[in-house]
């Protein structure tokens, strides 16, 4: 097991390239299952996600070759609709594979899905989305089998708004018998990017980019290419590295506007943050960062997945600021641990309230998912003296490489290997 150490109070500078965005790409590998062909994504992370939603496909007969941030995807050979126990529970996006089975071939039986050990995070949505469009649900010793001899359109309403569920309804629907109409649709930029890749495939879905979806289902499917988005919550956890730390960087990044929430916060604290030739630049050199409070939200909103790393950057901000996860309201795991670096956080219900502290200090510390592994190491690049991160195969799991960034931006961090849990 592999674990960081980190020289705090290293100033960051220079410039590196976002990698591809993991939660877009988990959509956009099974959503090749509706077709039968080759199918080429580009620009996807080299992460342990997307290799166990690879892993996952090659068991349903598909064949992977993953090269150079190239995957090439040859659905001819689809010869399961079976996937076990033993790759999905080491993700919750493992769920996306039910929607283009149950549409395709009529049947799926998927072990229930694992992943971070915080939740609940329920698939609820999922099944009734399946329900609506005439799937036939059973729950059998841990796995979902779903029937059906031909899904047709509905209208599904979604009460809280989901993009897991959003994305397997999306995928259900493109070959259903008729028109499907899904209103509180998930308007992230990977569902987005999930619905245009659809339509490439020959899809017919109209809305996109709203919370109402209109999708007409068509009889069948082409292979398709598409170059992957870059990783706006890898972008927010870089530039609150240099937030953190006082530091100047820049990020080359396709799509800005998808993190205008996160700048938007970091710009009332005090820090400068724009964009110029392509890339994201931010000064916080000579800040005097202040405290700001953060409520998490849907799309557009403040990303829930950049709570931890908000936390994080607060613990040293002038004040106290309070931040609220209306997402998910146990997503704290987080909090004692930075209390061991010194930070003085409260957690009350869903929310923290944090005090901004002069310094943090060094310790070991342990992580508990993959952006609460991201809140500690930010913290460690500002602490005085040494920090221990353990557990960081939960950051394996959703960032490429990040520490050679972190270096090549000029962090003291290096992975060791540890026989601490």
């Amino acid at each position: 097991m592999d674990k960081f150490v980190i020289q705090g109070g290293k100033k960051l500078s220079g410039k590196v390239k976002v990698s591809g965005a993991k939660n877009s790409v988990l959509a956009l590998l099974p959503a090749t299952l509706l077709n039968s062909g080759t199918n080429v994504i580009t620009n996807t992370p080299q992460v342990n996600d997307v290799y166990t939603m690879i892993k996952l496909l090659q068991q349903l007969g598909v064949t992977a070759e993953f090269e150079d941030h190239v995957v090439k995807l040859n659905t001819t050979g689809i010869n399961s609709q079976f996937a076990p126990y033993e790759h999905v529970k080491k993700m919750r996006a493992s769920v996306y594979v039910l929607g283009p089975l149950l549409s395709r071939y009529g049947y799926a039986k998927v072990s229930m899905p694992g992943g971070c050990a915080w939740g609940p995070r329920p698939i609820n949505l999922h099944l009734e989305a399946m329900k609506k469009l005439g799937g036939e649900i059973e729950l059998e010793e841990g796995y979902i089998i779903a029937k059906a001899n031909k899904l047709h359109g509905a209208k599904i309403h979604f009460d809280v708004s989901s993009v897991g569920a959003t994305g397997n309804a999306m995928m259900a629907a493109v070959l259903a018998k008729g028109t499907t109409h899904i209103s509180n649709a998930a308007m992230e930029p990977e569902i987005t990017q999930l619905a245009d890749y659809l339509n490439m495939m020959g899809a017919r879905i109209s809305g996109i980019g709203s919370t109402v979806l209109e999708i007409e289902g068509v009889d069948e499917l082409k292979a398709a290419s598409i170059e992957n988005i870059s990783d706006r919550i890898e972008t927010g956890t870089l530039l609150c590295a240099a937030a953190i730390t006082k530091s100047n960087i820049e990020l080359e990044y396709s799509s800005p506007e998808h993190i205008d929430s996160v700048v938007a916060k970091l710009s009332d604290s005090g820090i400068e943050v724009w964009e110029s030739n392509g890339a994201i630049r931010i000064n916080a050199a000579n800040s005097n960062p202040q405290s700001v409070d953060v409520t998490t939200a849907v799309y557009p909103g403040f990303p829930t997945d950049m709570q931890a790393q908000w936390i994080s950057f607060m613990s040293l901000a002038n004040g106290t600021s309070t931040v609220t996860d209306t997402i998910y309201h146990d997503r704290f795991n987080h909090v004692p641990e930075l209390v061991r670096l010194g930070a003085k956080i409260e957690v009350n219900n869903n929310s923290s309230i944090v005090k901004g502290v002069n310094s943090l200090r060094g310790a070991k510390v342990m992580s508990t998912d993959l952006r609460a592994s991201a809140c500690l190491v930010l913290a460690g690049l500002a602490a005085e003296g040494t920090t221990e991160v353990l557990r960081i195969y939960h950051l394996d799991r959703g960032y490429q490489k990040i520490e050679e960034k972190l270096r090549a931006l000029g962090a003291d961090i290096q992975r060791e290997t540890t026989t601490e849990f």
